[in-house]
């Protein structure tokens, strides 16, 4: 299922204007999620495929990147990576956009392709594979 370019461009708009709130929800927790960017970028396939019978990959996809600074979810993501582990799953990062005494929320579903550890915090790279306006 495509993600909804619309409410994308909705979100990365506000994302660039800084009026947004990002959660990461794992294990029945939430993290704050800071440093978000959004963009549309090449993946290493060339043309549309299924990725070791595992998951979808598009030649483009959109990506997310954010920076945790608890560490506790390190151990968390181990079955959430994507790669030869057939066992991932989604992760899920909710979205407050406010402008104009207004507020709105996304869900966004993504896939993990990779982290780096830092001694203060965690970035992650991800793929958005669903976008929801709720």
């Amino acid at each position: 299922m495509p993600v909804d370019i619309g409410l994308l461009e909705i979100l990365m708009e506000a994302n660039m204007t800084n009026s947004c709130k990002y959660t990461l929800h794992l294990a029945n927790r939430k993290y704050l999620l800071e440093d978000v960017s959004i963009i549309n970028s090449p993946t290493p396939v060339n043309s549309p495929t299924t990725r070791g019978g595992v998951y979808f990959s598009d030649k483009f996809a959109y990506k997310l990147k954010g920076k945790a600074d608890n560490l506790s979810i390190i151990p968390l993501l181990s079955k959430k990576m994507l790669g030869p582990n057939t066992e991932f799953g989604k992760i899920k990062i909710t979205a407050e956009v406010k402008n104009n005494h207004s507020r709105r929320d996304f869900v966004i579903y993504t896939n993990l392709t990779n982290s780096v550890q830092r001694s203060s915090n965690i970035e992650l790279n991800m793929i958005i594979v669903k976008l929801e306006d709720h």
